[in-house]
């Protein structure tokens, strides 16, 4: 395996170039009367939105801030796929005890999502355990390489993941993460639990439902047990999603290369199809319009593509995705935060039989972007979960975060 090489975001100035171009000639679309949200994104949010990118929108400005993180990329070798060139975030804390922990984003996201977070997880503060971190690009996004044969799946995933951490000389580790974080960080402890990956905490607190068969007591325990008033709100919720914020998935899962000539093609389409995802999941999240192009531009100048991330959808949805979800979580502990607009939210029964929950955080806002939107509860979450007294403290050998 290589050593790392120092990275900075250079995109080039004919990219930008052609950027502006494709949005001088965007062609928009009628619009229907007091269409509002229910259609889609609305019409005047996009022309305010591609008239900024146009304008004074400076990506220059925005490339040196996100360069300020301390970025790298490594040759990691994935069986049966070569080797891929992998982009990360690595900042170590102060202290030599500090735990080790991966960030693993998902789909709309990217390495933006640790920006808040990094600076505080890896504080050196008096009462609070620190953590060295550790936030890869995942295959396709953003600057990591994307994989060029079709089957890049679970396996593919946690290999690559692990091997990433090793290399770091992180042998044992915690992970944390949303969305396709969630799952991924899921698998790789089916795979590397309890040698390597020492404790889960996740943000997306989707869990499949209880079976008699493999889970008896919770089982029964679920059945005469009324869900919460929280429970039943996030039910409402995940039932709404399910009804008419679905589509996305179904497309990409089916058709990701039919929907990758548009992004790749049209920076509008991609900004209305990531837009859409950035406001309905969010807890009315007060996005500058800087925030969001920043956002979309990562995807737009990305080293595979807008069309790379969202094969991810098809190649997890196999059937090696279905059988590793059906697989029972090894007995590491889990932590699990509520933020009340996540799209998923399983009822907590759900979760405790699935994995062996130490930890749950119920919080009054806060979406599907928990790390950006409410960097400092999640931040306060981890520090709970790893921290003295806490259900998973020294969970990792040697490193206390102290």
């Amino acid at each position: 395996m290589s050593s790392e090489s120092p990275f900075q975001i250079t995109v080039p100035d004919d990219e930008i170039e052609l950027l502006q171009r494709k949005l001088a000639d965007t062609r928009f679309p009628d619009e229907l009367d007091n269409a509002g949200w229910d259609y889609g994104v609305p019409l005047s949010d996009l022309k305010r939105l591609v008239e900024k990118w146009k304008g004074d929108y400076d990506w220059r400005a925005h490339e040196r801030e996100l360069n300020k993180l301390p970025m790298f990329t490594r040759d990691i070798e994935v069986e049966g796929f070569g080797v891929l060139n992998v982009h990360y975030v690595h900042k170590r804390s102060e202290v030599d005890g500090a735990i080790p922990l991966l960030f693993v984003h998902g789909w709309p996201g990217s390495i933006i999502e640790v920006t808040k977070i990094l600076p505080l997880l890896t504080a050196n503060e008096p009462g609070h355990p620190s953590f060295h971190v550790v936030a890869p690009s995942l295959p396709g996004f953003a600057w990591s390489q994307g994989a060029s044969n079709r089957g890049f799946r679970e396996k593919q995933y946690t290999e690559l993941l692990n091997k990433l951490m090793l290399s770091l000389g992180y042998s044992e580790y915690v992970t944390q993460g949303g969305d396709w974080g969630r799952y991924l960080t899921r698998v790789l402890a089916f795979e590397h639990a309890p040698k390597h990956v020492k404790a889960l905490h996740t943000n997306f607190a989707r869990a499949g439902p209880i079976s008699f068969w493999n889970n008896p007591i919770q089982y029964i325990k679920h059945l005469i047990t009324p869900y919460s008033p929280r429970e039943l709100q996030d039910s409402a919720i995940r039932k709404k999603f399910e009804t008419v914020g679905h589509g996305y998935f179904v497309l990409q899962a089916t058709r990701p290369q039919t929907l990758g000539h548009s992004l790749a093609d049209s920076p509008v389409g991609l900004l209305a199809w990531i837009y859409d995802k950035l406001v309905q999941w969010t807890d009315s999240y007060p996005w500058t319009d800087e925030e969001i192009l920043t956002w979309i531009s990562i995807y737009w100048f990305s080293r595979a593509g807008p069309a790379a991330s969202v094969r991810i959808y098809l190649e997890l949805r196999g059937a090696a995705s279905q059988s590793a979800a059906a697989r029972k979580m090894p007995p590491i502990p889990v932590g699990v935060s509520f933020f009340p607009k996540e799209i998923g939210n399983s009822p907590k029964a759900f979760l405790r039989a699935e994995s062996n929950v130490v930890f749950e955080s119920e919080h009054a806002a806060g979406g599907h972007f928990a790390a950006y939107e409410k960097p400092e509860a999640l931040v306060d979450d981890l520090r709970r979960m790893f921290g003295k007294g806490g259900p998973a403290a020294g969970v990792v050998p040697g490193h206390d975060g102290y």
